[in-house]
């Protein structure tokens, strides 16, 4: 039962999918993070990928950049392949100039620039917001872990090179956290599909300092994110028999 755009069968896919934008970070997540990982799907190299975490089934599938290229993937999960539960993990821009490099934010409310929220929700007030049960799974292992996880709102924006030189500025005293470009389709997509959805990021640039992480650290603080998303998933999971 393939898709326009993923080459799988019904049940290759586990209940609760990460995805990552890049597709190479979606073949390094099963292939570091994943126990006996299979490759389910490959279509333009957009790698889906099942296996398993702590016993328990998981799947990790790239998105590709930006809310049209991620609506497409997410919509075909959601609607024809059982996916019930949708983390997103990914890197953003900081706004706050009190938010530091490294730090992984939760995604509690979602602003956007986009109209495809509108599209999929037009009857509705636009409160894009993740799932709350995983928001708490998440405050809860984060205190388990001693991970510093700070929650709040987002911006996700249509326009990688923005044209607003005062966006930064404005953002950081409107009390946006950061700036990434897939998380608010996710939520409008969850919502309308009746699906479960929370973005995890690592704050990977800062706007306001212009500071960035090295190649090697942004490796080493995505690890240590998809670990955090990874127990996120399995939370409250039975592991397969």
């Amino acid at each position: 039962m393939s898709t326009p755009h993923i080459d799988a069968e019904m049940g290759d896919f586990a209940p609760v999918v990460l995805m990552p934008g890049d597709p190479l970070r979606a073949t390094h997540i099963a292939e570091r993070h994943l126990e006996d990982a299979r490759l389910v799907t490959n279509i333009r190299n957009a790698s889906g990928y099942t296996g398993t975490y702590e016993g328990v089934a998981v799947s990790v599938m790239t998105s590709g950049m930006g809310m049209p290229s991620a609506a497409i993937y997410m919509t075909e999960l959601y609607r024809f392949y059982g996916v019930e539960t949708i983390i997103r993990v990914g890197t953003a821009g900081v706004f706050d100039p009190s938010l530091n490099l490294r730090r992984i934010v939760a995604a509690t409310e979602c602003i956007t620039n986009s109209s495809i929220p509108g599209h999929l929700l037009p009857d509705e007030n636009l409160m894009l917001a993740p799932t709350q049960e995983l928001v708490t799974k998440a405050v809860r292992i984060a205190l388990q872990e001693g991970l510093d996880l700070v929650t709040g709102k987002i911006f996700t924006t249509d326009l990688f090179y923005e044209p607003d030189q005062n966006l930064t500025a404005n953002m950081a005293a409107d009390g946006v956290l950061c700036v990434e470009m897939e998380t608010a389709g996710l939520y409008a997509l969850a919502k309308s599909e009746g699906r479960q959805a929370l973005s995890l990021l690592t704050m990977s640039d800062h706007l306001t300092t212009g500071e960035s992480l090295s190649s090697a650290e942004r490796q080493v603080t995505l690890d240590e994110m998809i670990e955090f998303a990874l127990k996120v998933a399995v939370a409250d999971s039975e592991a397969i028999a």
